[in-house]
């Protein structure tokens, strides 16, 4: 009888032990579901948090060059999408294979939605130029914000789910108008070259600024909106087999940090 009570004893000394391992197994799959869920619902928050179809953090530093050592250039282009000029350019930077910066009024967007929608299509990079280039210098930053975010509903709407990596303030005022682009998850985007296609200028002039004035890593800005641009693609047209046959390498401005 002892012995068979000893059978029992042990018996139930592994069932018991048994269980144990198992509430324990079960135990951590409840802590690893949980930190699971967690982590989901953080990336899902820094996404919110990044900014609108953007999921990436920024901060309120302007940049102004490709972040890239060597012969690198960004070309970004104000204050279209234009029914007359965009189009143009899209094609002389689809025949060069160079992809660029499209910095978008948000009424420009409301009236030519298919054009943001091809400048995307050709693999090209979005940008918040504000809803009409009003001056923000003096703004204050609920007034900003909600100017930067009408303008990205309006990019959204033209092309869902689109990326808009950076904001540039209209006629680079910035004001306090950095730090808000940078919680709406808009790294602020400077330049270093301005070819000035704004004044009254030739397709020659206008190319030979652009010869004179890159220098290596340059963020250039030109337009592609605002008024007849036709001189500053034909001297985009020009000036990029110029740079390719030197060694240059046309890329974006450096991405969100």
């Amino acid at each position: 009888m002892h012995f068979i009570d000893d059978l029992r004893g042990t018996g139930a000394r592994r069932l018991s032990r048994a269980r144990f391992r198992l509430l324990s197994l079960l135990a951590c799959l409840g802590l690893c579901l949980a930190a699971a869920l967690t982590a989901t619902g953080g990336t899902a928050q820094a996404s919110r948090d990044g900014g609108p179809g953007t999921g990436t953090l920024a901060d309120s530093t302007i940049i102004d060059s490709t972040g890239v050592s060597g012969q690198t250039v960004a070309f970004t282009f104000d204050d279209g999408p234009d029914p007359s000029n965009t189009p143009a350019l899209l094609e002389v930077l689809r025949q060069q294979n160079v992809k660029a910066v499209f910095c978008l009024w948000g009424e420009h967007v409301q009236q030519n939605p298919d054009l943001v929608r091809q400048i995307v299509a050709d693999g090209h990079t979005l940008c918040n130029h504000s809803w009409n280039h009003s001056d923000m210098g003096s703004w204050s930053p609920d007034q900003i914000r909600a100017d930067l975010e009408q303008t990205t509903a309006a990019i959204q709407a033209a092309a869902p789910g689109a990326p808009i990596p950076y904001f540039r303030a209209p006629n680079g005022s910035w004001g306090q108008t950095p730090g808000v682009a940078a919680s709406l998850g808009m790294q602020p985007l400077g330049w270093r070259l301005a070819i000035n296609d704004w004044e009254p200028s030739s397709a020659d002039q206008l190319a030979q600024r652009l010869r004179s004035g890159i220098t290596a890593g340059a963020v250039v800005l030109m337009h592609d909106g605002g008024g007849d641009r036709s001189a500053t693609v034909s001297a985009v047209s020009t000036v990029i087999p110029e740079f390719k046959a030197q060694g240059w390498t046309f890329t974006l401005p450096a991405p969100p940090r």
